[in-house]
């Protein structure tokens, strides 16, 4: 089917519909038109279901140590799965006692994560950076305290046995190579020999939609992390809600290459869910969208042909050079690509038009750009685009089942949703839980948004930001950081990997500047230049001193994990670098001509 016949196949997108409900004082709820259709009890149902409809199909891969793919089938992995299972019921771990990860995907988290999961207990994957390139180990051991966790497990003894030790968690460790780095540890293999008993299925089938299935920890954008709880009812509805918006998926069992972490609720409850749920095919990248490693990925993309290609901004700037400079590699990439799906963050204009620019090159048409809008609390998904886009900014409509509430909130409309994918609460926070949401029961998620269109809002909504991030100038002018962020890195492309908007009470706005590979190979003052004209750009566009920056500075060091200042997906937190670099930002305001800070003349 041609990317047109696509578009203009009912059976392919649904319909887009929607149900404005009209509020006192200005506000107003968007209810999705469609109601949810059945969903399933528990996420390993699918792996039954698949195991015995398709037990030959492929379902996850990975590349072992000599570059070949070590592939698994539905029944392959069922199996593994199965004896998995039984070695924790034999450990004796409770249902309150989460099985925790502390290293990337692969293969073997993957079975121990659905293995859990199949007997009722939660699994949660900590952030591999906290065990791996901390510069010392009190976080990682401040989240295995607030876990508590009844396993612990890392695939290699070498690289995170330092962190283990470090965190003394009285429970057992499993490690999946060098299993002497932490005293008395186990072998993953161990587990892979256990014989499945009865005893696994009566666990499963004791779990209902409300047990917990994982425990993820906020991407800690907006602060400290929190354990968010994940039950099997958010898990399995919010797949139905994407396989609603998406009929295809029925239709073409997606094939999928993604590097994205299962620490995030983007790489393992959407991607991962997204290919198990319908039957799909999963291949581990092992490559991340930095130098020397983005060939990694490449390597794979080539390949492998994915059906659908999920990434975050910083992933998508990574990839568009090569599909730029190798056209037999953009002609693999998109040879039987459906679409491209972003989140996590906006995607700059310069971004879009790039990838569109590579697609019409090698097939004549533009790519189908999709995105969504959801958190870590809502599974992820609350919105999904379901039809053609034209530029980015858009974030869909509001899945089946689902709601959102828009209320005035200064110059801008705060979103809150209500749905069966939205979480019950943060685990042992009863308090955080009481806060988050309002009096009608709807989850306070902190963004901002407004309609497309206001006399058809089945146009779909676009992301305004987060209502924390935007401050007043001295002038009492509200400045949208979200909206500003997005043009500024547009306007600064392509030697730009982020900004970060500052001048909270001051008489204008300035730009922190985090420069990409390519913008550090630039000398000083070209790299400044450009800057100055990025900035002469965006005053250009109008939208008056809200909008357009008068300054900037570029930072020589990137932002740091330690200090919370980005996440492992490459997200900024804008609040943690305005406070963790003060002085910076001083320098900024008080620089004069003649140093390091840029100005417009």
């Amino acid at each position: 089917m041609t990317r047109t016949s696509f578009f203009d196949n009912p059976s392919m997108l649904a319909p887009r519909r929607v149900i404005r409900e009209q509020l006192p004082g200005g506000g107003f709820i968007l209810h999705a038109a469609e109601p949810l259709q059945d969903v399933t009890r528990c996420v390993g149902d699918w792996l039954e279901h698949w195991a015995r409809i398709t037990p030959n199909a492929l379902f996850l891969a990975e590349r072992d140590a000599g570059g070949e793919w070590v592939k698994l089938t539905y029944a392959d992995v069922r199996r593994k799965v199965g004896a998995v299972a039984q070695a924790l019921l034999d450990m004796d771990i409770r249902p309150d006692q989460p099985v925790a990860c502390l290293s990337d995907n692969s293969l073997e988290q993957a079975i121990l994560m659905l293995a859990t999961m199949h007997i009722g207990r939660p699994f949660v994957t900590v952030s591999s950076a906290y065990a791996r390139l901390a510069k010392d180990f009190k976080k990682i051991s401040a989240i295995l305290d607030e876990l508590g966790p009844g396993l612990i497990y890392a695939s290699d003894g070498s690289t995170y046995g330092a962190a283990i030790n470090a965190a003394g968690q009285p429970c057992p460790v499993v490690l999946g190579h060098n299993a002497f780095a932490v005293p008395g540890a186990g072998h993953f293999v161990d587990m892979l020999r256990v014989e499945e008993t009865p005893a696994v299925m009566e666990a499963f089938a004791r779990i209902t939609p409300d047990t917990h299935a994982k425990y993820l920890l906020t991407s800690g954008s907006t602060g400290k992390p929190k354990v968010v709880v994940n039950t099997h009812r958010m898990l399995c509805a919010n797949q139905t809600q994407i396989r609603q918006t998406w009929p295809f998926l029925a239709e073409e069992k997606p094939i999928v290459v993604s590097w994205l972490p299962w620490s995030h609720t983007f790489g393992t409850n959407h991607n991962f869910n997204m290919v198990l749920s319908n039957g799909g095919s999963l291949y581990l990248d092992e490559g991340r969208p930095v130098p020397g490693l983005m060939e990694k990925s490449v390597r794979n993309l080539r390949e492998v042909q994915p059906t659908l290609y999920f990434n975050v901004p910083k992933g998508f700037d990574a990839l568009v050079s090569f599909l730029e400079e190798d056209e037999g590699f953009s002609r693999d990439f998109f040879g039987r690509l459906r679409g491209v799906f972003y989140a996590a963050a906006a995607l700059p204009q310069s971004l879009w038009d790039r990838l569109e620019t590579c697609a019409r090159k090698v097939h004549g048409d533009a790519v189908w750009f999709s995105s969504a809008w959801g958190a870590t609390e809502t599974s992820p998904l609350l919105t999904n685009v379901h039809w053609r886009l034209d530029k980015p900014g858009c974030i869909g409509l509001p899945v089946p089942g689902t709601s959102i509430k828009f209320i005035p909130n200064g110059e801008k409309l705060e979103m809150r949703v209500k749905g069966p994918q939205v979480f019950p609460g943060y685990k042992g926070r009863p308090d955080l839980t009481a806060q988050a949401f309002d009096a009608d029961g709807y989850y306070c998620i902190g963004d901002a948004g407004l309609l497309c269109n206001p006399d058809k809002p089945e146009e779909g909504i676009l992301f305004d930001g987060r209502v924390a991030e935007d401050f007043k100038l001295t002038t009492g002018t509200w400045v949208s950081v979200g909206t500003l962020r997005v043009r500024a890195v547009s306007a600064l492309a392509p030697y730009v990997q982020d900004v970060v908007v500052a001048g909270h009470d001051r008489d204008e706005v300035g730009l922190l500047v985090f420069p990409n590979p390519a913008g550090k190979t630039l000398a000083p003052e070209a790299l400044h230049a450009h800057i100055r004209q990025g900035l002469a750009a965006l005053k250009g566009q109008g939208g008056g001193s809200s909008q357009s920056p008068t300054r900037a500075l570029v930072l020589d060091e990137p932002p740091s994990l330690d200090a919370g200042e980005i996440t492992d997906k490459g997200y900024i937190n804008q609040r943690a670098v305005l406070q963790h670099r003060a002085h910076e930002v001083e320098v900024l305001f008080g620089g004069r001509r003649g140093s390091d800070v840029i100005q417009l003349n």
